[in-house]
């Protein structure tokens, strides 16, 4: 290889050994990642989505390991194939259960190796500050969603296999050998079955060749094929796995193109200025006849065009950089379906790995300019590099804590996005956890605006019930029944009305919703036993015996049955069944204190009417 090659003579392989400066360079990044994620590992919890990985059974039992590799993943709401993540959180939950610190230390130990791995790719390419470049990684708030967020484990993951893969191809390169290339390949495919978003590292490779190089031999082509050959089959497993056409959001080409020129500027402002970060941002209005959105467009066309047509003098770093951004976000920009554009069409996630493109380049400019400074301004060009470090490590310990719990999360989203889809409806469970009531109230009613379904209107009926509001809840309840006839919940929701009636002795209405669930369920237990208690509240002692005795046809040995039969029996003077009654109710349960003390005074009293008969 000539000294223009991709892996230059003098940058060998002896930079992936550590001399003691390369020790302390390893360990600042450490306690840059460890200090500024803090309360991620500290005060974290299971959020939203986490959902999905907590209670699924392939993840909590023992045997799940082959549910999660079978395929399609029988992973109940994930429709990804990516069972390496999965594997991941089967594994550690054997080690710590659902303890949530665990997980959460597992992602930043990820994030700071593929921060490390960073610093050393950038240094055997020889580009200017690679430390620093690793160092941004580390801290860079845009990266929290991916570090701090259990269920994103797939994005730190994949970067881990990803920027491995490159390394060991690098040294393919210099010192080809079959076992290399093999391994290389291997991690491309660990990575894909984090998540597919690695997809585009072929693509990668090549940017990487042609930067170096300045052109792709047919050799190299050859070489990537098999990557290309892998990714292809492993993408289209997982988009005919997820079933993405169901998700299709009618853009028309030109939108799409539209989106993705929009999304790309989106990223890379961001990265940039990473203020006012959004877990869900807003969707945005697509229009072709938007004239800001043709700027974006035509604005990423001059970029690529003048970067191009400066490379002979400012080099192909600059649109090798620009490329790489592209690409890695392809995959995201809105070309294919995917359910979250729903939601949105962006994503900090998103750009967990795209981003390096960017910092690398301008970091690297920054810091071979720096290096040409004298000794007073390079030493301030240092303190400007601690203050940037403190400052993105300050927007990431304030961007961590989000993930603290439900509350704190769905907060955020409501508070950077009130119109985001399905919001409200997250917050007003987490609100009642809380026990901020009235403003679960407010979360239910604006969720009901929003989406005057069935599902808000049954929200409504909740918070207001948690307020003892019946029968507004009511009115709430029937509404989403009318709006959604289908919806599965009458007999639990006439329960919850029942209950709450019970608890504010408004027997009426105790008696309405069971009588209504026994209607719907003849041999429902709880109503009855409700039904036969409200009777027996108001001295309908017979009522409530006949319902009490069709609670024994269904379980004769319910001691708590027999003991309440025997009290109705008593207040109706019926005292020699009433003692046979908790006779049987201490036999089937004896340590069933109320029937023992309610037995010893019918038998006295029983002694005490016998001596007067005499």
């Amino acid at each position: 290889m000539t000294r223009s090659s991709l892996v230059p003579s003098r940058v060998t392989w002896f930079l992936c050994r550590f001399s003691r400066r390369d020790a302390l360079a390893a360990l600042a990044l450490g306690l840059l990642a460890g200090v500024f994620y803090l309360p991620a590992m500290l005060w974290g919890g299971l959020i939203w989505d986490d959902s999905i990985w907590s209670k699924s059974e392939a993840v909590l039992e023992w045997s799940g390991l082959g549910a999660i590799w079978s395929w399609p993943s029988h992973i109940e709401r994930e429709g990804h194939y990516w069972p390496l993540t999965y594997t991941t959180f089967w594994l550690e939950h054997k080690l710590w259960g659902l303890a949530p610190a665990g997980y959460h230390i597992v992602n930043v130990l990820l994030h700071l190796a593929n921060s490390l791995l960073l610093w050393r790719l950038l240094l055997r390419l020889a580009v200017p500050g690679a430390w620093v470049a690793a160092a941004v990684f580390a801290v860079h708030p845009l990266h929290v969603e991916s570090v701090a967020w259990i269920i994103e484990r797939k994005d730190v993951l994949s970067g881990l296999f990803y920027l491995t893969a490159i390394l060991v191809w690098l040294r393919f390169l210099e010192r080809p050998r079959p076992w290399r290339y093999g391994l290389a390949l291997s991690l491309f495919a660990a990575g894909l079955l984090s998540k597919s978003m690695v997809v585009t590292l072929p693509a990668a490779l090549l940017i990487l060749h042609w930067w170096k190089e300045d052109r792709i031999t047919l050799r190299i082509l050859q070489q990537v094929a098999p990557f290309f050959l892998l990714a292809g089959l492993l993408a289209a497993a997982d988009l005919y796995s997820h079933g993405l056409g169901s998700y299709d959001m009618d853009y028309s080409l030109p939108e799409r193109v539209l989106i993705a020129s929009q999304a790309l500027w989106f990223y890379a402002g961001k990265l940039a200025w990473p203020t006012e970060l959004a877990v869900v941002y807003p969707l945005w209005n697509v229009s072709l006849g938007d004239a800001r959105s043709w700027l974006y467009l035509a604005g990423a066309a001059a970029l690529a065009g003048t970067l191009w047509l400066a490379r002979h003098r400012i080099g192909r770093g600059p649109l090798a950089g620009a490329l790489f951004f592209a690409v890695t976000l392809s995959p995201v920009l809105g070309f294919v379906s995917h359910p979250y554009m729903k939601y949105s069409l962006v994503a900090d996630r998103f750009q967990y790995l795209a981003g390096i493109g960017v910092m690398a380049v301008v970091i690297g400019a920054a810091v071979h300019g720096a290096r040409r400074l004298s000794g007073g301004l390079k030493t301030g060009a240092t303190g400007l590099l601690v203050v940037l470090l403190a400052l993105l490590g300050t927007a990431t310990w304030r961007q961590a804590k989000i993930y603290r719990d439900n509350l704190a999360f769905w907060s955020h989203v409501v508070s950077s996005n009130p119109r985001a889809r399905n919001a409200h409806r997250q917050l007003t469970p987490a609100l009642t956890e809380a026990g901020r009531l009235e403003e679960a109230l407010a979360a239910a009613r604006v969720a009901v605006e929003m989406r005057p379904d069935g599902v808000s209107h049954a929200l409504l009926a909740t918070s207001l019930l948690n307020l003892k509001r019946l029968d507004e809840a009511e009115e709430s309840y029937y509404r989403a029944l009318a709006t959604d006839p289908a919806m599965q919940f009458e007999v639990r929701f006439l329960g919850l009305l029942g209950r709450m009636a019970w608890k504010l002795d408004r027997l009426p209405a105790t008696e309405k919703y069971f009588g209504r669930i026994l209607e719907i369920e003849p041999g429902n237990r709880e109503a009855l036993k409700h039904l036969a208690a409200s009777y027996s509240k108001q001295k309908r002692y017979g009522e409530a015996i006949d319902l009490y005795r069709t609670l024994l046809e269904v379980d004769p040995e319910d001691a708590e049955t027999h003991l309440n039969i025997g009290a109705a029996l008593y207040y109706l003077d019926r005292t020699e069944e009433a003692i046979q009654s908790l006779e049987r109710a201490l036999v089937l349960d004896p340590t069933l204190e109320t029937a023992r003390v309610n037995l010893e005074e019918m038998q006295r009293e029983s002694v005490i009417r016998e001596g007067r008969k005499e």
